[in-house]
């Protein structure tokens, strides 16, 4: 239980009001496509992830099928993957059900991934699932609650206004990355930075995964090629 107060803590220093914001901005989105709150918190909670949730919204609001919206939604939210691929290991055992790695993996998010890897080498081995669940659940009571003022303050607030929250998250997760101490992810911001706005203007429609792979190839490379000639000059 203390474990779980600690999570929720962390959340609760500046990731909850975050995402509070952000969704405050996704409920103004989806009540301006007519849409109920009940689609506005089923995506909320069924999805959990911003770009996921906006793109299921764009595209249900046109009449696309079924099929179509699931593909969207799982096309903008697979970048999850490779967090789940690091955060399981750190946080299962022996004796973590199948069930709850499930549940462990509904509610990864950007916010609750950075949070848990900063604080779970400071946990004992029983300390971290309550820990994570501290932070996860916290994360998605703002989440839920912000998606719920922005549906209901979508008419009383300009759109531009309500739907500018939406870009707090994005611009937390570099403020996140860029606080990290390796070399490879500084890089990788910093190339973004740079490649991101040049590929939007060529291809808007695949500026940002090309951006991803393309940052994240420089940074692996440039990072190895650093560490090489660091090594050589030690010797």
């Amino acid at each position: 239980m203390l474990a779980f107060k600690m999570g929720a803590l962390a959340a609760i220093k500046i990731n909850f009001w975050i995402v509070l914001a952000s969704m405050i901005g996704f409920g103004s989105m989806v009540q301006s496509t007519e849409l109920g709150l009940s689609i506005a918190l089923g995506a909320t909670i069924g999805l959990w992830g911003l770009p996921g949730q906006v793109a299921m919204i764009e595209v249900f609001a046109i009449g696309a099928p079924l099929f179509a919206i699931i593909i969207a939604s799982s096309l903008a939210n697979l970048r999850f993957m490779p967090m789940s691929v690091v955060m399981m290991p750190l946080l299962q055992d022996k004796n973590t059900s199948l069930g709850l790695k499930l549940i462990i993996a509904q509610l990864m998010s950007v916010n609750i991934w950075a949070i848990t890897v900063q604080h779970i080498h400071l946990l004992s081995s029983k300390d971290k699932i309550p820990f994570y669940f501290g932070v996860s659940l916290t994360c998605l009571f703002g989440g839920i609650v912000g998606t719920t003022i922005g549906f209901f303050l979508a008419s009383a607030l300009p759109l531009y206004v309500t739907l500018s929250l939406v870009f707090l998250n994005p611009v937390y997760f570099v403020f996140v990355f860029s606080s990290v101490r390796q070399r490879g992810c500084i890089i990788a911001v910093i190339t973004a930075a740079l490649f991101g706005p040049i590929l939007y203007k060529i291809t808007p429609n695949w500026s940002a995964p090309i951006t991803g792979i393309v940052a994240g190839s420089l940074a692996f490379y440039l990072d190895r090629i650093l560490s090489t000639q660091g090594q050589k000059f030690d010797d």
